[in-house]
């Protein structure tokens, strides 16, 4: 039992070191342009596929929200749960089925959807710029 719990605080160690290395990144070179922050990415989320009333296939997405300039990025990321949580709703409320076949989801419509239904939780319209799928 102690030999385990030695093992996890180990493991623990090298998972924070790797992940502070990671962070730092490579150094950055003079006059590039900065990546933008301003964004929530919500953690890839399984959306159904329903065709005639029976569900055929599971999409996994990645969405992305672009925030405007004024919005708080760090106090949006920490809603990523609820955005996720509210994605995966409307998506059996409404499935976003491709009408080309099972593989795919009607990208416009999710956008739509996304920016109706998560709006509200990040503060409105007016903190989303652009939604990514």
């Amino acid at each position: 039992m102690a030999v385990m719990r030695q093992i996890m605080l180990a493991a623990a160690a090298l998972a924070l070191t790797a992940s502070a290395a990671h962070a730092s990144g490579a150094p950055k070179k003079e006059g590039a342009a900065a990546p933008s922050s301003q964004y929530v990415d919500i953690t890839p989320v399984p959306l159904p596929i329903i065709a005639d009333g029976r569900l055929m296939n599971y999409v996994f997405v990645q969405v992305r929200v672009n925030l405007a300039p004024s919005a708080d990025a760090q106090k949006m990321r920490e809603k990523e749960p609820f955005l996720r949580d509210a994605l995966v709703r409307i998506s059996h409320r409404t499935p976003f089925t491709g009408k080309a076949d099972y593989m795919h989801i009607d990208e416009p419509a999710l956008k739509a959807a996304v920016t109706r239904e998560v709006g509200p939780l990040l503060g409105g319209p007016r903190n989303i710029k652009s939604v990514e799928i």
